[in-house]
Formats: structure tokens, C-alpha cells, sequence
């Protein structure tokens, strides 16, 4: 089994953590999104949309989040040959969809200095470009992820489609809280797969330095975030990359590449 994957993208997260707590072993391949890595024509062939994760079973290739983790429980329950383990319930399943249902895409990069987020743009858009003039036979699917990047970017200067975004996060954020002022887990006692489809978009918020306005203001979810960071499936797919000193590391070697390979315009 082999997963295409990246520490800073939140579906990554959410398909890792799931592998973690079910402690499935699988070969792992880093594919930077930042970087353009994702738009690399080996990878671009197998997945046009350049998304990540990308799940690999033999011949068996699932690039959907909710699918993955599905698939990973199965392969739990066929493995134990156990009665007693059983795919996630519909009260899981029904959050799992409800989280996933919020792109995080735009709240994201409008939390991001523009000086950034425009150098980053421009550094994709030219990754595209040049790895369209070496595989013309893929130009169709580039073309569109070239088509996406000029996009978003015009979505990021519309202030409903930011404030959709984050009406949206916080919507969520109220359901959760008023849920676990009922339950230890998001979907009842247990640990389950919407604790791993959640704990990512909180991860996501600290990253940004948002943690007081959407954490801690909120009593349930604070307790419950500090709860969650202890375990060991967290603290390998995210405390690793992104707790104290570690965070900057990750996010200045990413910086460096991008910074470097514009000046050498080497994409």
C-alpha cells in the first residue's frame, strides 16, 4: 500500500491519522504541493487533478478522502477476520461528511500574507507552464489546473466568497461544540473516524495563529483539542512537522525551495 501525501495538506492529515490509528503500514511519498511536486507528469497520470491524498492498492487507486478512510477499515476488518470490529456507524459517517464539506482552500490563503500567497501563485502557475511544454499530452488537464490557479485567485478578492468560507468553519466549529458538551469524541464516547476527519481543521487553526477566536473561546472544543494532541497517531503525523521550533523548520525549507528555484527560474 502506498500513499501520495504531504505534512501540510489537511486531506493528507486526515488519511494519515486514520493508517496511524489503525496501524496500518504503507510506503510513503511526499508530494509538495506548494513546491508544484503534485503537477510532476509521473504523479499528474495517475491523479489529473493533481490533489492530494492518493491512495494505492496494488491496482487499486482511490484519490477521494472519506473513500480512503473507508477503505482503510475494511482492509482493518478483513485482515483481523474479527466480529467485533466494524466499519464507522452513520453517526460517524454523517460528521465525517459534515466536516468534509468545508473546503478549507480559501480561509486558508486569506490568512496568509498576500506578499506570500502571490509569490507562491505565480511560482505554481509557471510549474504548470513548464510542465505543460513537457508533456503536451497531458495539456488538456494542465491547461485546467492553470485555469484554477487564476481562479482562486480572483475568488480571494471576493469578500462574499470569504465570508461563505468562514461562516461555514464556524458553523461547524458551533455543532462540534455543542456536541462534545454531550460526549468525550465528536461522535460519542469512542475515539472514530470523525475525530480524525476533525482534528486536522483545529491543527489548521493553530497553524495560522487562530487558535484564541476558534479554540479557546470555545470551552468544549478547547478541552477536547488538548485531549486529542496526546495521541501518539497525532503527535507522528502533526505535532512532528508543525509543534514549536519544528513548525518553522518545515515551513522554511518549503519557503527556500520555492524562493530559490524562481530565481534560477529552474520550475
Amino acid at each position: 500500500m502506498q500513499l501520495y501525501h504531504h505534512p501540510f495538506d489537511l486531506d493528507s492529515q486526515k488519511v494519515r491519522l486514520a493508517l496511524e490509528e489503525k496501524g496500518i503500514d504503507y510506503t510513503s511519498y511526499h508530494v509538495n504541493p506548494i513546491t508544484g511536486k503534485n503537477l510532476d507528469s509521473s504523479f499528474f497520470k495517475m491523479n489529473p487533478s493533481g490533489r492530494l491524498p492518493v491512495f494505492q492498492n496494488g491496482a487499486h487507486i482511490i484519490y477521494n478522502t472519506i473513500d480512503i478512510i473507508k477503505y482503510i477499515e475494511r482492509i482493518v476488518e478483513v485482515s483481523s477476520g474479527s466480529q467485533t470490529i466494524s466499519s464507522s456507524g452513520r453517526d460517524v459517517i454523517e460528521w465525517m461528511h459534515k466536516i468534509q464539506e468545508w473546503d478549507p482552500k480559501y480561509f486558508s490563503l486569506s490568512h496568509t500574507p498576500e506578499k506570500h500567497r502571490n509569490y507562491v501563485s505565480k511560482f505554481k502557475r509557471q510549474v504548470v507552464i513548464a510542465r505543460m511544454a513537457d508533456s503536451p499530452e497531458l495539456a488538456g488537464a494542465y491547461h485546467e489546473k492553470l485555469r484554477e490557479a487564476y481562479q482562486t485567485e480572483e475568488k480571494l478578492k471576493d469578500a462574499d466568497v470569504l465570508r461563505r468560507s468562514k461562516e461555514h468553519l464556524i458553523r461547524l466549529l458551533d455543532e462540534a461544540e455543542k456536541q462534545l458538551s454531550k460526549t468525550q469524541h465528536l461522535a460519542g464516547e469512542q475515539f472514530s473516524m470523525a475525530d480524525v476527519m476533525f482534528i486536522p481543521i483545529l491543527a489548521r487553526l493553530v497553524l495560522l495563529g487562530l487558535d484564541s477566536e476558534y479554540i479557546t473561546a470555545r470551552p468544549n472544543i478547547s478541552e477536547y483539542w488538548f485531549m486529542v494532541q496526546k495521541r501518539p497517531s497525532y503527535k507522528k503525523v502533526i505535532g512532528k512537522h508543525f509543534d514549536g521550533w519544528r513548525k518553522h523548520k518545515t515551513l522554511l525549507k518549503t519557503w527556500c525551495f520555492v524562493h530559490i528555484r524562481s530565481l534560477l527560474k529552474r520550475y
